[in-house]
């Protein structure tokens, strides 16, 4: 098999090779090259220690020489050249106590996590697929290398990685690691919430972000989202669902396009139901204040996993309002934009499809139309451009002062006041128009 390698890349095989050291491209560029893909990263291994690798290169940075990592500048772009190693004990279920440098490939690919990221490549020597990669990708089977209980028990951030590149490849998990991943869930407590929120956006953002059913199943999510567990448990018997409240989330996510905060937003859209569910007297479901209940729960958990501020405020706004259905005449849909905000709006109604596409066909026809012709309101106030916040209003509170209005609390709520009435009368918004109404 031939691998395409950049031409920085193979500059950097070259020289180490001319120097009498083995060297290969390794891991995920060489899975992703097979795969057809283009990788993201060129990694290196090689037999040379690092600071015979420093000799060789002008320009380098010692980006983690205790690790035998040795990042080599070609140009602009930098490229991590790692020699072959052995991993100590792993005393936190995450870093080796300690490593050892070895001269051997196979000593150092066998310390890998999966089969199909423990292959090398080097123009030279071709594929080197010593623990069955290859037969693994063309199977599409996610397999760890040697025991997946050794292999999780290193370190427990693999197991999110497992599920992870299951669902961005569309692979399945092989029986053995799958039946490791219950025993060794737990370990996740091991792992920063920032790894693990980089794994579930990974996760979340892939082609089948629905494959977050086997980190349920797993008895994975338990130990970073329990409150997904609680809505995977709960049923919701209306008309208008036909699914547990989590299975609706799954179905909910593939029915969106993959951008962070809205997958994010249909991950934790209904995360309050379960705290809020009451059955009536005729056995039926409700959900009431879900929107606003799991706008708070959302905070806290997004908080919980370190995400930044601006993601979450907009999760929360999208989640809080999520459930909000204006009727689609023009002066209704401008009071919607106020309320979720211009930026978010266009987002709201791509959450609220796929809520829609994600519920039972009850009277689905009617939420369709409902829905289109919001939509269609929406980008005819757009193009008209008509005022939907203060930012638009043809008078500002330095308006108001000069018209003799004191500077204080009064001022907004005025200007909050005249909004209202442009909200139903855009056609109000002009500043003696505005200026008149006050006096």
């Amino acid at each position: 098999m031939e691998i395409k390698i950049p031409s920085k890349v193979k500059t950097i095989l070259d020289t180490l090779e001319k120097a009498g050291y083995e060297a290969y491209a390794v891991g995920g560029c060489v899975r992703d090259s097979i795969l057809g893909r283009v990788p993201d990263d060129w990694d290196i291994t090689t037999s040379a220690a690092p600071e015979q690798v420093k000799t060789l290169f002008r320009r380098t940075v010692d980006t983690g020489l205790a690790h035998g990592t040795v990042t080599v500048l070609m140009e602009k772009d930098g490229f991590e050249v790692t020699t072959y190693r052995v991993d100590g004990e792993y005393e936190d279920g995450r870093h080796p106590k300690e490593v050892t440098f070895t001269a051997s490939l196979e000593e150092d690919l066998k310390r890998r996590d999966f089969t199909i990221n423990a292959m090398a490549y080097n123009p030279t020597c071709g594929l080197v697929d010593l623990f069955g990669g290859m037969g693994d990708l063309e199977n599409k089977v996610i397999r760890c290398v040697g025991n997946p209980l050794e292999r999780f028990s290193e370190d427990a951030l693999r197991i999110m990685r497992a599920v992870r590149f299951s669902a961005q490849l569309g692979f399945s998990i092989e029986e053995n690691t799958r039946a490791a991943l219950k025993v060794l869930a737990p370990n996740l407590k091991h792992v920063s919430a920032e790894r693990i929120q980089v794994e579930l956006v990974k996760l979340l953002v892939s082609p089948h972000p629905d494959y977050l059913r086997t980190a349920y199943e797993a008895g994975i999510t338990r130990e970073f989202l329990p409150e997904f567990d609680a809505c995977m448990e709960t049923e919701q018997n209306t008309p208008h669902h036909s699914y547990t409240v989590g299975e609706h989330t799954l179905h909910s996510l593939v029915n969106i396009r993959a951008d962070r905060v809205l997958r994010l937003t249909m991950l934790l859209h209904d995360i309050g139901k379960p705290a809020v569910k009451k059955t009536d007297e005729n056995g039926r479901d409700h959900f009431k204040t879900h929107g606003p209940v799991g706008e708070r729960m959302a905070h806290s958990i997004l908080r919980r996993l370190k995400f930044d501020n601006e993601t979450i405020k907009k999760v929360c706004c999208l989640i809080k309002w999520h459930d909000l259905r204006p009727a689609s005449d023009a002066a209704s849909v401008r009071k919607a934009v106020h309320i979720i905000g211009e930026d978010l709006f266009p987002l709201y109604l791509e959450v609220q499809r796929a809520d829609m596409l994600a519920q039972s066909t009850y009277k689905r026809e009617q939420k369709q139309g409902r829905l289109e012709k919001v939509m269609q309101t929406y980008e005819e106030i757009a193009a008209r451009g008509d005022c939907v916040s203060l930012k638009t209003l043809a008078v500002t509170g330095s308006d108001l002062i000069a018209a003799g209005i004191r500077p204080g609390k009064e001022i907004g709520e005025i200007l909050n006041r005249l909004l209202e009435e442009v909200l139903e009368n855009p056609e109000l918004n002009e500043k003696s128009v505005l200026l008149s109404r006050i006096r």
